[in-house]
C-alpha cells in the first residue's frame, strides 16, 4: 500500500503498579538533601525527533514544500537565515542513525511523519511513493535493529499547499 507500515508493539502491557501514569518511586534522601527518583519497571526509555528538524532533503525525491520550509527561506524570519535543508541529513544516513540508536542501546524511537514527503502538493491522490517508501525503510530498519517504531502522524509539518489552499489545519476540508 501506499500508507508506511506500523509495527505491532513488542512491549507488554505494564501492571497498574508500574502503568505510565504510576507516579516514579522517590528514593531515600543522599546527604545533599536531593532526592533521587526511581522509574517504574518497565518504563519505555527511547529517543524521539521531529522530521523537519532532522530529515533535511528538503527538496528531494518529490518532497514538496513545507509551511517551515517557506518559513524559513523568507529573509529575516530566521536568525543567520538557518533552515531544514540538511539539518542531521537522516533522509540520506537513515540507516547509520539507526544502528547509532541500537549500539546507544535505544528500544523506542518516535519520529514524525513529513507530509509533504509523502503528499507533496496536500491531495492524499498525489502519492509520493518515493517519501513513503522512507518511512518504510525507517520502519524495517528500526524493527530489524530491535526499536520498537513510534510514528506521530503530525508534528507540525504541513504541505505549503494545504496552507495556501486552506490556511492550514484549522480549515475543515
Amino acid at each position: 500500500g501506499s500508507i508506511p507500515r506500523m509495527a505491532k508493539s513488542k512491549l507488554k502491557t505494564p501492571s497498574k503498579k508500574n502503568s505510565p501514569g504510576a507516579k516514579a518511586k522517590r528514593g531515600s534522601k543522599n546527604k545533599n538533601k536531593t532526592q533521587i527518583l526511581e522509574f517504574p519497571e518497565g518504563f519505555a526509555w527511547g529517543c524521539a525527533t521531529a522530521s523537519y528538524q532532522i530529515e533535511g532533503a528538503w527538496d528531494e525525491d518529490g518532497k514538496g514544500p513545507s509551511i517551515w520550509d517557506t518559513f524559513s527561506h523568507t529573509p529575516g524570519n530566521v536568525v543567520n537565515g538557518d533552515n531544514g535543508d540538511v539539518v542531521c541529513d537522516h533522509y540520506h544516513r537513515m540507516e547509520e542513525d539507526v544502528k547509532l540508536m541500537a549500539k546507544l542501546g535505544m528500544k523506542n524511537y518516535r519520529f514524525s511523519l513529513s507530509w509533504p514527503r509523502m503528499f507533496p502538493t496536500g491531495d492524499v491522490k498525489n502519492v509520493n511513493k518515493k517519501g513513503v517508501n522512507f518511512y518504510n525503510r525507517l520502519i524495517d530498519e528500526l524493527i530489524k535493529n530491535d526499536i520498537e517504531p513510534l510514528a506521530t502522524l503530525y508534528h507540525w509539518d504541513l504541505p505549503q499547499a494545504l496552507q495556501d489552499k486552506y490556511g492550514g489545519v484549522v480549515h475543515r476540508q
